[in-house]
């Protein structure tokens, strides 16, 4: 991810000017995690104090925590509830997570669980963000995933997201993968929906989303690609 051409790349994408406070939303499996994991490394490049919150407490496969090493050696703060997975209420979230999103001096990055379920958590603090007026909250969609196939379905998603948490999208994230057997071809064939959806919900397509090794067989004209390292799962 450190190469040129990556880099030429992501300076391409339409990041929003860089808000303080940048939210990953979407259905279960969406690929959420991975993003805001890799968007949290790639703001420590340029700014001094970079937190990832994880309100992903609804049963999810990949964690925050799964990349915590990593995280750490770049000098990023992982704040998580240690009780993921584990559906307990909202009330199980650690009171640490609202120092990032207050002190206005951190960079904050959230990762919030999927659906409107999950979205619930992020409810608490989004008369705060709102009030701010900083952040964006990205959707992110991965058409290859059951219940988010068509623009029309994830549409369904993106607003019982938005019905649960208080806040508004401010743009789309395509994330459309099958995993480790994604090939260039399989996120291309995807934009057309990804525009769909974007013209439905009146928002932008921040970024399109493809693993790191692909990169260099995207088409030439394939703007606003955000490369990715894909997490390991530690069971």
């Amino acid at each position: 991810m450190k190469d040129d051409h990556c880099e030429l790349r992501i300076a391409n994408c339409e990041l929003r000017d860089a808000r303080r406070i940048v939210i990953f939303c979407g259905h279960y499996g969406s690929g959420k995690t991975n993003i805001a994991v890799n968007y949290a490394l790639w703001r420590k490049r340029t700014a001094d104090k970079v937190a990832i919150i994880d309100l992903d407490i609804v049963n999810p496969y990949f964690r925050t925590k799964d990349s915590d090493a990593e995280l750490r050696k770049a000098g990023v703060e992982l704040i998580c509830s240690d009780y993921a997975g584990s559906n307990l209420d909202i009330p199980a979230l650690p009171a640490e997570m609202q120092r990032p999103i207050a002190d206005r001096s951190w960079t904050t990055v959230i990762d919030v669980g999927g659906d409107d379920q999950g979205a619930v958590a992020l409810g608490r603090f989004s008369d705060q963000i709102r009030d701010e007026g900083n952040y964006d909250m990205l959707f992110v969609a991965n058409f290859y995933r059951p219940l988010t196939r068509t623009p029309e379905e994830a549409l369904g998603v993106l607003r019982e997201i938005e019905a649960a948490c208080g806040l508004r999208f401010t743009g789309v994230v395509n994330n459309s993968n099958l995993g480790r057997e994604t090939t260039p071809a399989d996120v291309l064939g995807t934009a057309q929906k990804a525009e769909a959806l974007c013209k439905l919900a009146n928002l932008p397509l921040v970024m399109t989303t493809v693993e790191a090794s692909l990169l260099g067989k995207m088409q030439k004209n394939s703007c606003q690609v955000f490369p990715l390292t894909l997490q390991s799962k530690i069971f």
